[in-house]
């Protein structure tokens, strides 16, 4: 059998690697195998904090939300039941950017759901 030396595909993937490993120190970003298992690391944790941020804003807008219907005199649990029984679909975010930049327009929102 012919003998494989896998040149071109070989150096292909070891560049894509050495490519994302562009401005780590040292061996990290010059010898493949440093740089492969700082980039899966890497790429792992990019994945991580991606979930983490959607549960992090999503914390944000409840304490904003909080606060606005705090200001009213309600709960949060009570201002979001209060929605859903008189089934207004307005999202977290939404209601968020209201308490924060538009009171009087999250104070009829409020109103609405008496």
């Amino acid at each position: 059998m012919a003998r494989v030396k896998r040149g071109f595909k070989a150096r292909q993937r070891r560049n894509k690697v050495l490519k994302l490993a562009k401005g780590y120190h040292f061996d990290r970003r010059t010898k493949y195998k440093h740089a492969s298992e700082t980039v899966r690391r890497a790429l792992h944790y990019a994945f991580i904090g991606r979930r983490l941020l959607k549960r992090d804003v999503r914390k944000l807008w409840i304490v904003r939300i909080n606060a606005g219907a705090r200001m009213l005199g309600t709960s949060y649990s009570q201002f979001i039941n209060g929605l859903k029984k008189k089934d207004i679909t307005i999202n977290r975010k939404m209601l968020s950017e209201l308490a924060v930049h538009d009171f009087n327009a999250f104070k009829a929102v409020f109103e609405a759901t008496k």
